[in-house]
């Protein structure tokens, strides 16, 4: 049920895009809604922005790594550094770019293609996915000219719903990157950087996955599903 209402949402999305770039992106989606999730393509992804606020602030960078076979592909992992128009502000405080290292980095318009190019045909996998789907549909949509919408794995989902399982209420910080990673036995990385993210993520799936399944099919669809 679950993977044949994804794939009719697909559908209409891509029925009603003027943009054959967005049309096309929402069909090769189709084909792996039902997969296994093991066997799927998948793309772990990560971003720095200017601030919290996907209407006002900016995106400044995107960090990308593929994962096939259950398998994260560093050497095709990619990152862009994103031009923002005025400067980065306080939000180097957080993430560590200042504006002397976008100085050499692309425009929006061409992050967005190559962000479409990268992820086609590949399910988007993020931490707190909303945040970043959020800022890509506002940025892909000024970029395409009509409304975006975007689906993701959210890892961050994934793992309320394990620990709701086991506790009624969850501690403040249970469910950071750092936090999560460290209940699986991963190694923490220094945060803020939107490849080193991507990665944590990606690992942080993988290892969500194998705990969730045991052995069992685990679907695209399924994961897509919890929110």
């Amino acid at each position: 049920m679950i993977p044949q209402l994804l794939k009719s949402q697909l559908c209409w999305r891509a029925f009603r895009c003027r943009s054959e770039v967005m049309r096309r992106y929402h069909r090769e989606l189709m084909a792996v809604i039902s997969q296994d999730i093991s066997q799927s393509k998948l793309i772990a992804l990560d971003l720095e922005m200017t601030g919290l606020n996907p209407n006002h602030d900016q995106i400044l960078s995107i960090g990308l790594i593929p994962i096939e076979n259950n398998l994260l592909l560093l050497d095709k992992a990619e990152q862009k550094l994103i031009k923002v128009d005025g400067g980065v502000g306080q939000s180097a405080a957080i993430h560590g770019i200042l504006d002397k290292h976008l100085q050499d980095a692309i425009d929006i318009e061409e992050a967005i293609s190559w962000f479409l190019e990268k992820t086609l045909g590949k399910v988007l996998v993020a931490h707190h996915a909303p945040l970043d789907i959020n800022f890509l549909q506002n940025a892909m949509s000024k970029t395409v000219g009509e409304p975006v919408k975007l689906c993701a794995i959210d890892t961050l989902a994934v793992e309320r719903r394990r620990l709701l399982r086991k506790h009624d209420v969850l501690k403040e910080g249970s469910l950071r990157l750092g936090a999560c990673r460290t209940r699986y036995g991963l190694p923490v990385y220094a945060a803020h950087n939107a490849l080193v993210d991507a990665l944590a993520c990606g690992e942080l799936l993988l290892a969500q996955t194998a705990a969730i399944g045991q052995g069992e099919s685990l679907t695209v669809a399924e994961l897509l599903a919890i929110k």
